[in-house]
């Protein structure tokens, strides 16, 4: 604490660097408490304290906190709540505490006992005949104590008046003094403003106060601070407060850099859009920048590892790697090199190639403890002109502070688990420190550099060796396996070069060491601007990762098929004989997942919070995800022309998971929070469980299963006869429920019923008018016991898409399906969703179900035109 600097350290107009950077720091607390003193804080003080009228620019930055969300205000004074109410005029989202904390609402008078009215009468009458033996001395009173005022008041006077209430009343027992500037109170309640202060925490349930004051009564507040909290002392004098500033005006500003700090940390700076990042991906972990060449989302050891850069979620502060032109301005245009996971950035004298690189063990540098299962980013600038860098890792989601130390040729991270490097050979980089969150920026000439300048962001070692190759021969050698990976599939004409890139975003999705495929690329992206519904995507569901693997087995890849097939034989093993408790998603490594937690410290993307890490559908029951497994199989046997012994094995589990289990209630597809119904979607994968389990033993195995074709039709029978709701003439989304869901197209899509059947064509035709709106097709309307609205799904569009074929209708399908690619990304990816209205994408990105949707649709609408 500051005991000693009697003069303000800032200069007029200016905010102390200092100052700026604990504001910055305390702005971005989860529930913040901004407290202040009224006289000589907000309002200048003046002769007459009934004219102490509070500074505009105070009044406009109190007011636009108190309208924050996580954000409370209050102003603590010595005045009476009436007159500080009547003055200050103040909403009532701004707590008001009178009294130096005695009074925290009009009424607090009617709770006094009996005999601390009593002390307070006698109190009162007897400061009555000291201020009358003092001319100009005046008494304020209130609910429970009275104030001496002595301003103005001859010097001599007031020091007179001063010693009688010192060595009188002052000294009764139950009455406590508060001395403050040419003032002295007396109440009957015990309390100061910091007993208040830490009142309105307790009940607000701050993580952080910051309390600006300028008397000395505000001292007690000051004192009770700790931890993060910050206080600000306005003048001159000692005090415990940790800043200073020299007048109400300056406390004002500060006031203001807070609002405006905070607003950007809760709304989120700038966000772009969802739909125009950009992901990288190695087999190992994956990494989204923006269309300014900002890295703003890794994660480090895997993608389902905290996150060292997390600008997405959190702002700039969350942590990003930064490069644009010193003079700024737009790109002319962000791509993929063809056939590649690498992306292009350029302007005008600069261009940025990014791409994650994956070492192995022969060519890295020499005596470095880096494995071939390590990523590095690397980022090679080219051109002619001036470019900032800024670099700023903040590893476990910015849970963990680290330093970092320039060291040869580039940076070293420390103090975080894993060694980390960043090898950037001729910058001269320049460390900042925000709070111990440390920051490198510099400014390089590639003129001057030669026209080329590498930057490679190295996980698990602290070496800054130089690479033996060349860097244009690692770039030519990460690329050759995704050039000859697509060339090696069976593309569509149909939208053929989006197929291509949707594909290679899917096999991006894969994590190879394990076999496991993601859902998502990313964690808490909104289905809703602002809302609640930000969900952890960043594991492998069963249902999802199998489609997305059959539909790169209908394009002609079978490995990405086969390397799932041998996780998915390790969860079963793992279920230890009960395939039928298998969870619906698990680790990128198979096992199952930690509690779902949330990240408070992050704003979420556009200030969409929670930012959350797991997925409570762990513990659902989801009968549907037998299903998709099946079909796989069953697609990769057709495919092969053999079954493997791991195979045989996983898909005889799956279907005695299916009998062990069918009948019951699930959660469903869309993991709604609410109890378990009889969802069509699920007794529909669990009749194609059987189905496709049939399909491979009579082609590829020992005969037919009397057994599995009585519980394939006896499912189906079900199905057929309890999902058909009479009164909306369709397969609804539970049994007996009258409520649409756009899975239970899969009525027709599965083969459970043909094209033509007249259920099957109500069902779709119901479902379009329910659920379609425009260019896309939303899940459901009916209440999943969540706040807020959703996109249109772009998987949902691409089973109505498929629908509309099966049932004749070609040109709906052909249309539909241009509208759907139309909403993606200048680069190509999709997100889960996408808003009609708003005309932009939503939810985590990129998505596999929307790419693999669009993968299917594009080959069947190329199969139609074949036929």
């Amino acid at each position: 604490m500051n005991t000693s600097v009697t003069e303000p350290a800032q200069t007029h107009g200016v905010i102390d660097p200092e100052l700026r950077a604990a504001i910055g720091r305390i702005a971005r607390v989860p529930q913040l408490l901004v407290a202040c003193d009224y006289d000589g804080t907000l309002a200048p003080i003046v002769e007459d304290p009934s004219k102490a009228v509070p500074l505009h620019e105070s009044v406009a930055a109190v007011r636009a906190l108190a309208a924050l969300p996580q954000t409370s205000v209050a102003v603590v004074s010595g005045r009476a709540l009436r007159d500080l109410a009547a003055l200050s005029r103040l909403p009532s989202e701004v707590h008001l505490v009178g009294s130096h904390g005695s009074e925290f609402d009009i009424g607090f008078v009617e709770r006094l006992s009996p005999e601390l009215i009593a002390v307070r009468t006698r109190l009162r009458n007897e400061l009555r005949e000291i201020a009358a033996a003092h001319p100009g001395v005046r008494l304020e009173r209130k609910p429970a104590s009275v104030a001496v005022h002595t301003r103005g008041v001859p010097p001599q006077i007031a020091a007179s008046a001063v010693e009688a209430v010192r060595s009188g009343p002052a000294i009764w027992d139950g009455v406590t003094v508060t001395q403050g500037k040419e003032v002295i109170e007396l109440s009957v309640v015990a309390t100061h403003k910091g007993t208040a202060v830490d009142q309105l925490r307790t009940q607000l349930s701050a993580s952080a106060v910051l309390f600006i004051g300028d008397d000395v009564t505000d001292e007690n507040a000051f004192g009770n601070l700790h931890g993060p909290d910050i206080g600000i002392k306005i003048g001159p004098g000692d005090t415990k407060a940790h800043f200073r500033v020299a007048e109400p005006i300056e406390a004002a500003r500060a006031l203001a850099l807070l609002l405006e700090t905070r607003r950007h940390w809760l709304f989120g700076e700038r966000a772009v859009p969802i739909e125009r990042h950009s992901m990288l991906a190695n087999g190992r972990t994956v990494a989204l920048l923006t269309p300014e060449a900002k890295i703003t989302w890794l994660c480090h050891p895997k993608p389902d590892s905290a996150a060292i850069f997390a600008d997405l979620v959190g702002g700039s502060p969350a942590g990003h790697f930064s490069v644009a032109p010193e003079r700024g301005g737009i790109p002319l245009g962000q791509r993929y090199r063809n056939g590649t996971m690498t992306v292009e950035t350029r302007w005008s004298g600069l261009t940025v190639t990014d791409w994650l690189d994956r070492p192995s063990s022969d060519d890295v540098p020499s005596g470095s403890t880096i494995v071939s299962g390590d990523s590095t980013l690397i980022r090679v600038l080219t051109g002619s002109g001036r470019v900032r860098l800024e670099f700023a890792p903040r590893p476990e989601f910015g849970q963990v502070a680290v330093q970092l130390q320039p060291l040869g040729d580039g940076l070293l991270v420390l103090g975080s688990n894993e060694p980390v490097s960043l090898y950037s050979p001729g910058v001269q980089w320049q460390v900042t420190n925000d709070g111990g969150y440390e920051t490198a920026k510099a400014v390089v000439d590639l003129s001057a550099a030669g026209g080329q300048v590498t930057c490679e962001l190295r996980f698990g070692t602290h070496s800054l060796e130089h690479h033996r190759l060349p860097v244009h021969e690692r770039q030519a050698t990460a690329e050759q396996p995704w050039k000859d990976w697509v060339s090696s599939l069976r593309l569509p004409q149909t939208a053929r070069d989006l197929v291509a890139r949707s594909a290679l975003t899917l096999r991006g999705l894969c994590h190879e060491a394990t076999g496991s495929i993601l859902a998502a690329a990313t964690t808490s992206l909104p289905e809703e601007l602002g809302g609640v519904r930000n969900w952890d995507y960043r594991y492998c569901w069963l249902r999802d990762a199998a489609m997305t693997a059959r539909v790169l087995v209908d394009l002609g890849s079978l490995e990405e098929a086969e390397a799932l097939l041998r996780w998915v034989d390790g969860c079963v093993e793992r279920t230890g004989g009960h395939p039928e408790r298998l969870h619906p998603l698990y680790t990128v490594d198979g096992y199952e997942l930690g509690a779902e937690a949330v990240i408070d410290t992050l704003p979420g993307y556009a200030g969409s919070r929670p930012v959350r890490v797991g997925n409570l559908a762990n513990h659902q029951l989801q009968l549907d995800v037998f299903g998709p497994i099946a079909d796989l199989i069953a697609g990769v046997a057709d495919a092969r022309g053999s079954v493997r012994e791991t195979e045989w094995r996983v898909l005889e589990n799956m279907v005695e998971a299916v009998r062990r289990r069918w009948h019951e209630p699930d959660h469903g597809i869309w993991e709604a929070r609410l109890p378990p119904r009889h969802h069509i979607f699920s007794k529909v994968m669990c009749w194609m469980t059987v189905d496709r389990a049939l399909h491979v033993v009579r082609r590829h195995g020992d005969g037919d299963r009397p057994e599995w074709v009585e519980l394939r039709d006896r499912i189906g029978a079900n199905v057929l006869e309890h999902g058909w709701h009479e009164g909306v003439e369709a397969y609804s989304v539970a049994y007996g429920d009258e409520d649409m869901d756009a899975s239970s197209l899969w009525i027709g899509l599965s083969g459970l019923l043909p094209g033509d059947d007249p259920r099957f064509l109500s069902t779709v035709l119901k479902i379009e008018a329910d659920l379609r709106s425009g260019p896309v097709v939303y899940r459901y309307h009916w209440d999943d016991g969540l706040p807020g609205r959703e996109g249109g799904f772009h998987i949902c569009t691409a089973w109505l898409i498929e629908a509309y074929l099966r049932t004749g209708r070609r040109t709906d399908a052909e249309e539909l399906f241009t509208q759907m690619v139309d909403t993606a990304g200048p680069t190509g990816l999709l997100p889960e969703q996408y808003d009609p209205l708003a005309e932009r994408g939503l939810g985590n990105h990129p998505q596999a179900y929307s790419h693999l949707g669009l993968i299917r649709c594009a080959l069947l609408l190329d199969n139609m035109l074949k036929v």
